[in-house]
């Protein structure tokens, strides 16, 4: 692969420099820019007549006005001179904006550069065209005012705060060739994700990478109040840019002409610095730490709308941030300030007789492929993702002699695997088509195998007792998982495959990403000119019940609750039970398109149950009896029903059900015992409720319509009751999970806290059981006097009881008495 510049020719000449911005450059720029800012307020306010044809009428006018004015000029003006840009070099450029209820400006820029009409050919590039587009915009049945998926060439909605530049960094990662400019508004940048997103160029290599040019646009206020840095002198906002990595310039000022050649040139300057930067990179000189460009933009808000309201200032203050003007249907002062509004625009200047922009200014739209809404990296024409090189899971696979006897780290074998991944996707640059991201824990959750093929990467200095860090590693650690989820989204969304794998506990700090991710890609699944991006994967370890060297703090499952209710087609939670079937669910979520995957999977070592042949018909069937760890009559007719059912989802259930079934067939052989593997959790639900629901007959077969069913469950109970709801009889299931109890103790007291214990399942299962078996009363005080034996040994000898720690499939079982 030949890696350039940006904009950089390949034929060895010298590029020319770059072109003088002329006085009639400007003037039509301004018009360009007049034309997107009056397509924007007549989608806020109008239902018809949006070229002014006729004077404007009450019932022109939306009965309900929605929508941000306050950012969009500045979006526009960006567009504008993006588009001057990008028809001057060649470049590809990503738009990626952070004030996405801006809208309504980029759709107005869609629109005016042609693609908007190719995508949804029903709003045509003419005056009927026009009609539908202001009509549609945030009204029921139309489209959303957000930068959301209906909107070509974005990636990121806008309304998940924080994220712009974290999604705007994920794009550029691998893709050498890419310029992703992000607008950062100002009350954006108050938020934490976008206060860690600006240690970016600690880790954007420029060689393999694309660069990110950030637009902190400022214009001063949030929804009703100031903004810290829009209220910060452009010293220390420059000072603040400058300590991070980045080299910014100010463009600042209220007078649209001088303003715009500011801009120009500061993009100017960014673009030549940007492929300087690479030029000397790629051809092997050392510029890190790499001092990109960022561009600080100060405009007023709700630029060129309303001045004044009623006699009360608006431009440039909070009440031009959604609608500047709120009674323009019962108010005829309003109504004729708007229509002055939009004049002012100059229409008939922009647009001829029937709707369509005027020859000069449409000359100004970059060519077909690299317009900003057409862009191949947010899925337009040439969008397209590279099959998954997954390695064959028979060379990570443990061989098991047979189930629960050998304990292995279940994380380890998914560490093989994720290393052979990172190897067949390398290039000769060093980039590829994965990426593994993570908290500082990658070799924690026993993923170091990684380390074999590829490093941490970094752009600061590396010293030499550092330990698999470099420059082009491939493995982005960074303690913050609001980066490495929006990282990854960002990654994924651009048509790349990834895992972000951290601690169960504080995935939750990315909890509100996850979900907005979710909507996006149930949204893009109804847009035909969408195509499917990879799978988003979160592989959660260090999970509630293995924590031994950490606190309270560190249990937390209730990522899963977060999930659980989000929209079925998008979504999926698994609960790999050992390492095989870990394998099979990352293989299946790696492979897969359009959906938020949580697989749960501890780190610490386990009993192992499946060789690779059942875990792959565990995951295919979502869960399964095992007939193996049951105590049902063999010779029974297939509609005997059994006197109670274990079920468990997660590695420590499952390993308690197995223990507590194995007591209950010794001790009351003559009980009809049935074990369930519970692997995909959203199977649960009923049929119709989910692409994955078990098939009614199905979970009959497995759960029965009578018999009650003892389940432990990984995370908090209350997360299963609500899948069950509309299953027969969902009174039945008796959920024993995570109640939020325990702190730094071994494996098993965790378990008894919980009152999920082998012997607690015992108590209850006997209590549920259809008939009481001999024998009953022997097992129960056994599981009692277990319970306190282990009360009283775990505070002095500081471990489990031994037959408990030592517990293996088949191992001789605890004696009834005891001195």
């Amino acid at each position: 692969m030949t890696v350039t510049a940006l904009g950089a020719r390949t034929d060895g000449a010298v590029p020319p420099e770059p072109e003088r911005y002329s006085d009639l450059d400007l003037e039509l720029d301004l018009r360009w820019w007049g034309a997107a800012n009056l397509l924007t307020a007549a989608q806020i306010y109008l239902l018809d007549n949006p070229l002014l044809h006729r004077a404007l009428r009450p019932d022109d006018v939306k009965p309900r006005l929605l929508g941000h004015w306050g950012t969009s000029p500045g979006l526009t003006m960006l567009h504008t001179l993006l588009n001057r840009l990008i028809r001057r070099t060649g470049s590809q450029v990503l738009v990626v904006t952070g004030p996405g209820h801006g809208g309504p400006a980029l759709l107005a820029c869609s629109w005016l550069d042609g693609h908007y009409s190719q995508v949804h050919p029903e709003v045509t590039p003419d005056l009927a065209g026009l009609g539908r587009l202001v009509r549609q915009f945030s009204t029921p049945g139309g489209v959303g005012s957000h930068a959301g998926v209906h909107v070509p060439g974005s990636i990121h909605e806008g309304g998940e705060l924080g994220y712009a530049l974290a999604h705007a960094a994920g794009a550029a990662f691998d893709d050498p060739d890419l310029l992703t400019v992000c607008v950062v508004g100002d009350g954006e940048a108050e938020t934490g994700p976008l206060a860690a997103s600006w240690r970016l160029p600690a880790f954007l290599d420029p060689v393999r990478d694309g660069a990110v040019l950030p637009v902190l646009h400022l214009n001063g206020y949030k929804i009703s109040g100031p903004t810290v840095l829009g209220r910060s002198s452009d010293a220390d906002v420059c000072a603040f840019l400058a300590s991070q990595g980045w080299a910014p310039v100010v463009v600042a000022g209220d007078d649209p002409h001088q303003v715009f050649r500011q801009l120009e040139h500061a993009l100017t300057q960014a673009h030549a610095t940007i492929t300087d930067l690479q030029r000397r990179a790629r051809s092997g000189e050392d510029v890190r730490p790499a001092r990109w460009p960022a561009v600080v933009l100060r405009t007023p808000k709700g630029w060129t709308g309303p001045r004044l309201v009623d006699g009360v200032l608006v431009e440039g203050t909070w009440r031009a941030h959604q609608v500047p003007l709120t009674h323009v249907r019962d108010d005829a002062g309003h109504l004729a300030q708007l229509q002055s509004w939009l004049w002012s625009y100059r229409p008939d200047l922009c647009f001829d007789a029937g709707g369509r922009l005027v020859p000069e200014l449409a000359a100004l739209t970059p060519e077909a492929d690299l317009r900003i809404s057409a862009s191949s990296r947010a899925g337009g024409p040439g969008f397209r993702v590279r099959p998954l090189p997954l390695p064959d899971l028979a060379q990570h696979a443990l061989d098991l002699p047979a189930p629960g006897v050998v304990r292995h780290g279940s994380t380890l074998p998914l560490g093989g695997l994720l290393r052979d991944l990172l190897a067949a996707t390398g290039r000769p640059d060093g980039g590829g088509d994965f990426r593994l991201f993570c908290p500082d824990e990658t070799t924690s959750n026993r993923l170091g195998a990684v380390f074999e093929v590829t490093d941490r990467c970094t752009q600061l200095p590396v010293l030499p007792h550092d330990v698999h860090v470099a420059p082009q590693g491939r493995v982005l650690e960074v303690l913050s998982e609001h980066l490495c989820e929006g990282w990854l989204e960002g990654y994924t969304l651009t048509g790349r495959h990834g895992l972000f794998a951290t601690y169960e506990a504080f995935a939750m700090v990315a909890a509100s990403m996850v979900v907005q991710h979710a909507k996006w890609l149930q949204l893009a699944a109804g847009q035909p000119d969408r195509t499917p991006v990879p799978s988003l994967t979160v592989l959660l370890t260090s999970t509630c019940w293995r924590n031994d060297h950490n606190g309270f703090s560190h249990q937390g499952p209730g990522l899963v609750d977060t999930v659980a209710p989000l929209a079925p087609e998008v979504t999926r939670i698994w609960f790999p039970p050992d390492a095989n079937t870990a394998l099979v669910v990352a293989e299946q979520c790696l492979a897969g398109r359009g959906q938020v995957n949580l697989v749960v999977v501890d780190k610490q070592e386990h009993l192992q149950y499946l060789d690779l042949g059942q875990a792959r018909a565990l995951v295919l069937a979502g869960a399964a009896v095992w007939e193996w760890a049951g105590s049902e009559d063999p010779d029974r007719r297939p509609d005997d029903d059994p006197d109670v059912v274990l079920a468990a989802a997660g590695d420590v259930p499952v390993l308690e059900v197995l223990a507590a079934a194995e007591l209950l067939r010794t001790h009351v052989p003559h009980l009809q015992v049935r074990v369930v593997a519970v692997v995909d959790l959203l199977g649960l639900l009923p049929p119709g409720d989910h692409p994955a629901a078990l098939p009614t007959d199905r979970f009959t077969e497995l759960f029965t319509d009578t018999v009650h069913v003892v389940f432990a469950f990984h995370g908090h109970p209350r997360t299963v009751h609500p899948l069950l709801h509309g299953r027969p009889d969902a009174d039945r299931f008796h959920v024993r999970g995570f109640t939020e109890h325990g702190s730094t103790t071994t494996p098993f007291d965790m378990v008894v806290l919980n009152r999920m214990s082998r012997y607690h399942l015992v108590l209850e299962a006997l209590r549920r059981a259809r008939r009481v078996p001999d024998g009953a009363d022997r097992l129960t005080a056994l599981c009692r006097d277990q319970l306190d034996r282990h009360r009283t040994h775990v505070v002095e000898a500081l471990d489990d009881l031994p037959e408990v720690r030592d517990w293996t499939w088949g191992s001789p079982p605890p004696p009834e008495e005891h001195p």
